[in-house]
């Protein structure tokens, strides 16, 4: 019974504490304007800690749907950019060919989509077909006009082109100003480098000197620039060179290319295939 009774009373003392102490704060609220505003601020302040921690919260948890939505968004202007860098890349390739007034050889631009130079049978995939006007036996140049292939097969939007830098190729090569010529091919081993074989032994090659087609190839027109040369010995019977020539086209930096057509290529093909071309030749 006493225990009951000192917890009625510790009780009864709290509560009167409490009861004083809320008499005390209400009297010093209403004691002054000045007092008043100063309570009204900081229960203000307290409230809006509270409002603003569980704003927090809900933000916490929105998060991960926020980002979604933001990851779309970033995918959605990838794509429009992707989209108009292709469109200017198309712009910029076709600017490459304005001016150019009508020739035996027809010209058509192109991005590559794809490209090797490890390997010893190299190949370029090429974003135009022959919706676009490109056929097989295509010349291959880099933007600034140096040889890089040509083109061996297409489908209607894409092309594949042989690299120069494959083992594989062959085309006609001559010293620049220079009537001695000889055979382009890739030996497989230097990336910047190909091969001007069978050159006359009359023909002195000099390091840096200017190495061109002859426009004998079916392929490439004449004086398209090849690269210079870097070096040159003479077979073992001393009777022709064979040169080392440093490639004017950076092939592992390919990235859009000129296409050249021959426009008289095909007419020409069928005339020396004819029957009376083969006739007089079964008679040689």
């Amino acid at each position: 019974m006493r225990k009951l009774f000192e917890f009625i009373r510790s009780v009864y003392v709290v509560v009167l504490f409490v009861a004083l102490e809320v008499a005390a704060i209400s009297y010093y609220a209403h004691s002054t304007h000045y007092t008043q505003a100063r309570l009204l601020a900081r229960s203000n302040q307290v409230a809006g800690g509270v409002h603003g921690f569980f704003a927090g919260i809900r933000r916490y948890f929105s998060l991960g749907h926020e980002n979604r939505l933001l990851l779309g968004r970033v995918a959605q202007l990838e794509e429009r950019l992707a989209q108009y860098e292709e469109a200017e890349t198309n712009a910029r390739l076709d600017s490459y060919m304005q001016d150019i007034g009508e020739s035996k050889y027809r010209f058509v631009t192109a991005s590559v989509v794809a490209n090797t130079v490890n390997r010893a049978q190299n190949l370029i995939t090429l974003n135009r077909g022959r919706q676009d006007g490109v056929v097989e036996e295509m010349a291959v140049l880099s933007p600034d006009g140096a040889m890089a292939g040509y083109v061996v097969d297409c489908t209607e939007r894409y092309a594949v082109a042989m690299s120069v830098l494959n083992t594989s190729f062959r085309a006609s090569g001559k010293l620049a100003d220079a009537e001695y010529y000889g055979s382009i091919y890739w030996d497989g081993l230097d990336q910047n480098v190909v091969i001007l074989g069978e050159l006359s032994k009359y023909a002195d090659p000099k390091p840096g000197q200017e190495v061109v087609t002859t426009g004998f190839s079916q392929y490439f027109p004449a004086d398209v620039l090849i690269g210079w040369v870097e070096s040159a010995s003479l077979n073992e019977t001393r009777t022709a060179y064979t040169v080392r020539v440093r490639l004017a086209a950076e092939m592992s930096r390919l990235n859009e290319v000129v296409l050249v057509g021959n426009r008289d290529f095909y007419e020409i093909r069928n005339l020396q295939q004819s029957e009376q071309i083969e006739q007089h030749t079964r008679n040689d």
